[in-house]
């Protein structure tokens, strides 16, 4: 969710709302027997309302793995009992549960519905570790428009052949013998693409308890369509009209995600637990939510996967370009988190002509093909104007093989080429509805130029005037820009852990993979989607070319692979990315396989020195794994201003041999600016270099007062606003606007010392005791803290 800001004076509103007493902390052990000590509280609840809520409770007693990571022995009956004396407990507690699934592999405990008012009563239960709220995912990926079967070509697919897969193919590594489960929405197991990368088994559906794990069809009464699981697994294992990372692969889907691509926490941990259990040697989860925390039950389930050899990849979100706007999964400390870059690319100068107008802001803002953008070049063209370019925009209107004059708003980019070109126009010119430039969208259904609001309006006018108003556009080739982060793509690092997020990058802009059509005449197809989900799947089928091409290797190994070997980005000016937005880097499959030095872990973060006066000094560690058949004498350089590092010099590792560093480092803070430091750790064999990105923070860390807020309809123009805060915000104010964010309608409520993590705010409809007017708004929320204001938005919402 991107931010917005904007000058705001300051309210005060009386309201009612009670946040949890509990939120995120637990009480101190009891030195009184007779006083229950309480387990932590994650997330925000009203206490005082009966209204039944899920949560999940993780159990005192370690799960099956978490208890073989401590070299102890647990079973399945053992943690059944528990989970049973739990559930007694409960019962004579309160009076109004329910108990739905229960876990023991990868989590101890089970989801519960309960009412809120009778939450505190289940912290002070025995037995109970902590509890979680139990939150909506949802799938990082946006459509992008559908392909058919002819349109497929390599050029459509360069992804794969980009991060050197094809080049692992020709070696002999394809994923052969490697089992990928694709945790989602599902997958189409009868796509000619993808069949063969199933056996009998096709894994499970959680949506609807049964063995068929096929997306969510047309016509569901419970939501739309769903074709996100087919995609992210042809991007891991096609093998026919396009050809995935890893083509031959073994698939397993796991549909956790309903209609509309949605889904719970209780879902996703059942569908990792399952996939461990059932074998998995690789797990993709390109979905999340918008909880920046490395403890929140799914991120536990992925590192507890992780540590019985599972390699968990997941996609880090969608809601960049700003900091701290990674969610969970991707905040999990183990499992790899993937960020998404947009492959090279031409730039394509354009001019605009109406008459005796020029259109300076006139640029190319994206296209399918560089030969459609070409086509333009020098031609006069009739343009229609189609509004705000939604379907029911075009209707009555010929625009075949003419331009349309589209405004921005309420739809998709995409979506708006997308139902350009099924009309029949050929290319498209799409003005701003606020100051500044519009961004740039590659893989346009149709050429499509962008131009500012007042020169869009301008345009708009003379079309008013004359319906027969034509344009000139001139295009030609500018340059090319190489592999970018896209501007989506969600960003470090972790709070609490301070940890560096993404851990890699991979390419997730345009990918053009399989789909369900739904249509059952023609019901296999490809489509093409954004987003870092279509990211992850590209490290998932990387890990298994890289289990293939090395069956010894451990999940650390696998990761560290990757992030040693990924190559730096640099934006469109040159300039390094920071770590928080690319991680290590994007992934080069070749250079993993053939490396012969891993170091682990591939990104270290010092955490937070606050000292005010005097150095602290930490202890820390890293392993160098020398692959090699001869000895090395390594060599390792910290490139980090204001911080000295103390060492042993013996760094002489043998062949086929690992040796962990120990090394000290000191910090004098009050030497230091307060906030984010970067740079390096650099290891060298004396040929080849291993660089290792880390991070320190000086004093608190520069986090944001709010990083989401989404919008739950409840019927009779009401609604529920949730939005995550990292920390305490003193205070937050919601403010409806048009959908559009250029005006301001009023004040829904403002808040006060509104506390750490997710927060629920309800709101009847009305402002000042009146009734909004029926139509399309977004509501946005400003939080402060101390003197920093931050500021996020929902999706639109409609009031009837």
């Amino acid at each position: 969710m991107k931010s917005f800001l904007r000058k705001t004076s300051s309210f005060t509103l009386a309201c009612t709302f009670v946040f949890s007493a509990f939120s995120g902390v637990s009480a101190a052990p009891s030195t009184n027997n007779s006083e229950p000590e309480l387990a932590p509280l994650y997330g925000k609840y009203n206490l005082n309302s009966s209204h039944v809520t899920k949560v999940m409770v993780e159990l005192k007693e370690p799960s099956v793995l978490e208890a073989k990571k401590k070299g102890q022995k647990q079973t399945k009956a053992n943690l059944k009992s528990k989970r049973e004396a739990v559930v007694k407990e409960i019962s004579t507690r309160s009076k109004t549960y329910k108990v739905n699934n229960e876990y023991d592999h990868v989590f101890s405990g089970f989801s519960l519905e309960i009412a809120a008012n009778e939450i505190p009563n289940l912290l002070s239960t025995p037995g109970v570790k902590a509890v979680y709220p139990d939150v909506e995912y949802h799938t990082t990926g946006d459509d992008m428009g559908d392909k058919s079967f002819d349109d497929v070509s390599p050029q459509m697919m360069n992804s794969a052949p980009f991060i050197g897969a094809n080049q692992a193919w020709e070696s002999g590594y394809t994923g052969e013998g490697v089992t990928v489960a694709v945790i989602d929405t599902g997958v189409d197991y009868t796509h000619p693409d993808l069949d063969q990368a199933f056996g009998d088994y096709k894994g499970y559906d959680f949506v609807d308890n049964d063995n068929d794990p096929q997306e969510t069809p047309k016509g569901d009464p419970r939501g739309a369509e769903t074709t996100h699981g087919t995609h992210v697994a042809g991007t891991v294992a096609a093998d026919g009209g396009i050809k995935g990372v890893a083509p031959d692969a073994t698939l397993l889907a796991y549909r956790v995600l309903g209609p509309g691509g949605s889904g719970s926490t209780e879902n996703v941990i059942a569908g990792v637990e399952k996939a461990v259990e059932d074998g998995a040697d690789v797990m993709n989860l390109s979905l999340g939510n918008s909880l920046n925390n490395p403890d929140w039950a799914t991120s536990i389930a992925l590192d507890q996967a992780m540590s019985d050899g599972v390699v968990a990849v997941t996609s880090n979100g969608n809601s960049g370009p700003n900091n701290w706007t990674v969610g969970s999964p991707g905040t999990s400390r183990e499992a790899i988190s993937v960020g998404a870059t947009q492959l090279p690319y031409n730039v394509y100068a354009a001019t605009l002509k109406a008459g005796n107008a020029s259109f300076s802001s006139a640029k190319v803002m994206g296209f399918p093909s560089d030969e459609s953008v070409l086509a333009l070049n020098e031609k006069t063209l009739p343009i229609v104007d189609v509004g705000l370019a939604g379907t029911a925009d075009f209707a009555g209107k010929d625009v075949a093989g003419k331009l349309v004059l589209a405004q921005r708003g309420t739809y998709a980019f995409v979506d708006k080429a997308t139902n350009a070109k099924n009309a029949g126009a050929i290319g498209m010119v799409i003005y701003n509805n606020v100051a500044g430039e519009i961004v740039d969208v590659p893989g346009m259904a149709v050429p499509t130029i962008k131009l500012t609001n007042a020169e869009g309006v301008q345009l708009k006018s003379l079309l008013s005037a004359n319906p027969n108003t034509t344009v000139t556009l001139g295009t030609k080739f500018d340059k090319q820009v190489g592999e970018l982060m896209a501007d989506f793509s969600s960003r470090g690092p972790v709070m609490d852990t301070w940890m560096i997020k993404p851990d890699v990058s991979a390419p997730g802009v345009n990918i053009v993979s399989t789909v369900p059509t739904h249509d059952p005449a023609n019901p296999h197809g490809y489509g093409a989607k954004q987003g870092t989900s279509m990211a992850s799947p590209h490290v998932a089928g990387a890990a298994a070319l890289l289990l293939e091409a090395h069956p010894d290797w451990d999940v650390e190994d696998i990761k560290a692979a990757l992030m040693n070997t990924a190559e730096d980005l640099f934006d469109a000016t040159g300039k390094l990315y920071p770590h928080n937005t690319q991680g290590a880097g994007s992934i080069r499959v070749v250079e993993a396989i053939e490396t012969d030095t891993l170091v682990s872990p591939g990104s270290h973060s010092f955490g937070v020195f606050s000292k005010k006066k005097g150095k602290e000094v930490r202890d820390e560690r890293f392993t160098i794994k020398n692959l090699s058949n001869k000895s090395k004498d390594y060599s390792f350089d910290v490139d980090l201003e204001g911080v000295k590092v103390t060492t042993s010099k013996n760094l002489k590792i043998k062949g086929k041999s690992s040796k962990d560093v120990k090394f000290k480092v000191h910090v004098d803070a009050s030497k230091m600016a307060p906030g984010y430091h970067e740079g390096s750790i650099t290891i060298s064999d004396g040929r080849n270099e291993v660089v290792v990105p880390t991070i320190l923070f000086v004093q608190e860390p520069d986090f944001p007062s709010i990083t989401s807020i989404s919008a739950t309809a409840l019927g009779n123009n009401a609604f529920t606003f949730s939005a995550y805060f990292p920390a305490e915000a003193d205070k937050v104010n919601l403010f409806l606007y048009d959908s559009n964010l250029t005006k301001e309608i009023g004040l829904i409520g403002s808040y006060e010392d509104v506390p750490k993590q997710y927060n629920d705010f309800q709101w009847d409809g009305k402002i000042s005791g009146q009734a909004v007017a029926p139509g399309k708004y977004r509501v946005v929320a400003f939080a402060e803290r101390g003197d920093k204001l931050d500021s996020r938005y929902t999706d639109v919402i409609t009031l009837q």
